[in-house]
């Protein structure tokens, strides 16, 4: 039987996860993103690229300005902590490094269609008999079952499908947009990275090892409808979709003398005082704003009254005066405010990083603290293959 290689690091893991093994085929965003919670945890994590081609392993090496030529921005933040080996698992000599790798294996990762990954020899039941303990992830792009189960799934086609890109039709009242995010990438990898937790927590309980698919179309629609189910909660509906304050046109940062501002009175006092602050102490007299279940009916005259009022003092003004009053509040950041913004500078989330390979980068701090097991970054993301001798090596293969 092969054992898992033992694993030099640059610095030593101390999450909760250390000591869980994890062979990640997972390309792109979806999985690297779930992949790369795992291994800020402590997992130790081996990724699975094919280098042949025209953009030789995983794609977002390639997307996007790289000192390496393979390391894309997208791929520097979501390939830390990782082992790279290269395989092309159609090759008997490299289908025999990932069986021996699957052998010790906790979790087998991947979003590959399982048809295809099956063709291969790799679908549930076969490694399943390699490693009956396995838990075994599935980054679909649709449950198993349902009318679009083979279909491929991309970020901009689940935003489309799930009627995410529909609220903005419904908040501007023009043509649907895609949010400028890859939301939809970003929340499915969430929901494997938890899946593969709950998983091996199962397994720890005695249950075993699982098979578990994460398709990206329900988690996503999941994710969407939470608050924007809304009428059609309660049967019958009334066919009034997505939750009315964060689908009103007039949700969005507010104007003042300099700049803009969020700003969000939460309870009855916040509000009268903000009101109060700003010259208007008479607004709750009107039975429109008198309540919260009012308020929620008539968000978009209410948001219009805030703008007016907004706009009479500078952002630090209202900060501070907001502060005074403990009504929430923030200055509004545009993105490369976002770099020096001083509360981010306090935890240190942003660090700045020297990498033989690409030289000085940054790199975002773990954002969850765990006070015995700290999560850490411990290893700058790999050129493609630079483990590949080391693994094989280890494997004796």
């Amino acid at each position: 039987m092969a054992k898992w290689p033992k694993l030099t690091w640059d610095k030593e893991p101390t999450g909760p996860l250390k000591g869980i093994k994890v062979v990640d085929m997972a390309t792109v965003v979806l999985g690297p993103y779930a992949t790369v919670q795992l291994a800020d945890l402590g997992a130790e994590v081996i990724k699975i690229e094919n280098s042949e081609g025209n953009t030789p392993g995983d794609l977002m090496r390639h997307g996007g300005d790289s000192p390496s030529k393979q390391h894309g921005p997208i791929f520097t933040a979501l390939n830390r902590n990782k082992k790279a080996i290269n395989l092309n698992i159609k090759k008997p000599e490299d289908k025999a490094v990932l069986e021996a790798l699957l052998e010790e294996a906790d979790v087998f990762i991947h979003n590959v269609r399982m048809a295809g990954v099956e063709r291969l020899g790799f679908g549930y039941e076969a490694v399943k008999a390699i490693n009956p303990n396995i838990v075994y992830v599935h980054c679909a792009g649709f449950g198993a079952g349902g009318a679009y189960g083979e279909r491929q799934a991309y970020d901009d086609l689940i935003q489309a499908a799930s009627g995410f890109a529909a609220l903005s039709e419904q908040r501007d009242g023009g043509r649907p947009t895609y949010s400028p995010s890859l939301v939809a990438d970003k929340v499915s990898g969430l929901f494997a990275a938890n899946a593969t937790m709950a998983a091996l927590l199962a397994r720890a309980g005695g249950q075993g090892g699982q098979f578990v698919q994460v398709p990206m179309f329900e988690c996503f629609t999941w994710f969407n409808m939470v608050e924007n189910l809304w009428g059609e909660t309660f049967i019958p509906g009334n066919g009034r979709m997505g939750y009315t304050r964060s689908v009103n046109p007039r949700r969005r940062p507010y104007p003042t003398k300099d700049s803009f501002i969020a700003i969000v009175p939460y309870n009855d006092r916040q509000w009268a005082k903000f009101f109060e602050l700003g010259g208007r102490p008479n607004v709750f007299d009107d039975p429109r704003f008198a309540t919260y279940q009012e308020r929620t009916k008539h968000t978009g005259d209410l948001y219009a009254l805030i703008e007016e009022v907004s706009a009479l003092r500078t952002t630090a003004e209202w900060l501070d005066l907001l502060a005074e009053h403990d009504i929430p509040a923030m200055k509004y950041n545009r993105m490369a405010d976002v770099l020096t913004d001083p509360h981010l500078a306090d935890v240190g989330f942003f660090e700045e990083l020297e990498s033989p390979d690409i030289g000085t980068y940054r790199s975002m701090k773990h954002p969850v603290h765990y006070a015995g097991t700290p999560a850490s970054n411990y290893a700058h993301p790999p050129m493609l293959d630079a483990d590949g001798d080391e693994i094989r090596a280890a494997l004796g293969l």
